[in-house]
């Protein structure tokens, strides 16, 4: 068996996955970041030295599985894409490097209310949306699952929907009109269950294989955490069976 163990954090995650996707390599991930979003969804402790006996027990018992991937203009995600308002935070974030090693989430929450308030245009649409062929016009802020949740706050997973799996097609949540109240009604229902609803301003999308994102002016987008910067036009399919991922055993 031929497997790669990569340390790191999300952003790791995704450079060395979109190296081996394709491949008959599998991917073992230790969580080496500050949220760690795609390990910690596998079940792996977010302590790299508890996840190492979980990843080392899947690869003792071959505990190996062919999972899907999204690819956003020929670059794989996997478990999240983001365009829009996350992109705009993920930004920020990344302006401050330095400071996302010492201060960790706390930075991510600060760079939200940055973005929410003060850089992130939420009066107007920032692009429209296509998937599988029915438009949806108007879009301030889409997130393409590929995994759930689609991230942790502290210990909470915030959940936006239970049929995004490895193992299925993508789920595309897109907001209608970022307003104050929504997000909060969002965000609440995120973490208290296993995902949002439908709403006047959420629209949600299962079994999705092809999505396209345009716009005349250029618009923020970011992949597994890692900001990419901005395009006019952004081109997301479902990509079956693209990677082999070692499991962690939880013993």
């Amino acid at each position: 068996m031929d497997a790669v163990v990569a340390f790191g954090g999300d952003g790791t995650l995704n450079e060395v996955a979109t190296g081996l996707a394709g491949s008959n390599t599998a991917l073992a991930m230790l969580p080496g970041g500050s949220t760690n979003v795609f390990v910690r969804s596998l079940g792996a402790s977010h302590d790299p030295i508890v996840a190492l006996q979980q990843i080392g027990a899947g690869l003792s018992h071959d505990n190996i599985h062919t999972i899907s991937l999204g690819r956003a203009n020929g670059r794989y995600f996997c478990f999240h894409a983001g365009i829009g308002y996350d992109a705009a935070v993920v930004e920020l974030v990344e302006r401050r490097a330095s400071l996302k090693r010492i201060v960790g989430q706390p930075l991510f929450a600060i760079s939200a209310l940055q973005a929410w308030y003060a850089t992130y245009n939420r009066k107007y649409p920032h692009f429209n949306v296509e998937i599988d062929g029915r438009k949806i016009p108007n879009g301030y802020f889409t997130i393409v699952l590929n995994s759930n949740p689609y991230t942790y706050i502290g210990k909470k997973a915030v959940n936006l929907s239970a049929a995004a799996s490895l193992d299925k097609k993508l789920v595309a949540v897109t907001f209608r009109k970022l307003t104050t109240p929504l997000m909060i009604r969002t965000i609440l229902q995120a973490i208290r269950t296993d995902g949002i609803s439908v709403s006047s301003g959420v629209d949600i999308r299962t079994d999705v294989e092809d999505i396209k994102i345009t716009f005349p002016a250029p618009f923020p987008y970011q992949l597994d955490g890692d900001y990419l910067g901005e395009q006019t036009s952004l081109h997301i399919e479902h990509c079956q069976d693209a990677l082999r991922l070692v499991r962690p055993i939880i013993v």
